[in-house]
């Protein structure tokens, strides 16, 4: 099983779900794509992204320039680790982490 590929269980969870209308408060990222896209909520800016959909959580955090160590990417609440795909229309959080000592 290759790193971006789905358990049977996650295809048959994965929502059906009709295409996301993009909020007017988004940021649109390469608007000139017009294939399926995804909103992110970039905290702690707040700052509402609407960009083409990567494959997988790692993409993600490649395509916003951060490195997976620091931050954490959520869906419906539940963290998504670097592997896990990502479908067209999702809403993603995307919170930066830092550590101080």
């Amino acid at each position: 099983m290759t790193e971006t590929s789905t358990t049977p269980q996650e295809d048959q969870l994965r929502p059906r779900r009709a295409p996301v209308e993009i909020p007017a408060h988004c940021q649109v990222i390469k608007p000139e794509h017009t294939g399926a896209r995804i909103v992110v909520l970039l905290q702690p800016e707040e700052k509402h992204l609407s960009l083409p959909r990567p494959k997988t959580s790692r993409q993600l955090l490649a395509a916003l320039g951060l490195a997976e160590e620091t931050a954490l990417v959520a869906r419906n609440g539940q963290l998504l680790t670097p592997d896990r795909h990502i479908w067209p229309g999702d809403e993603v959080l995307v919170r930066k982490v830092a550590s101080s000592g």
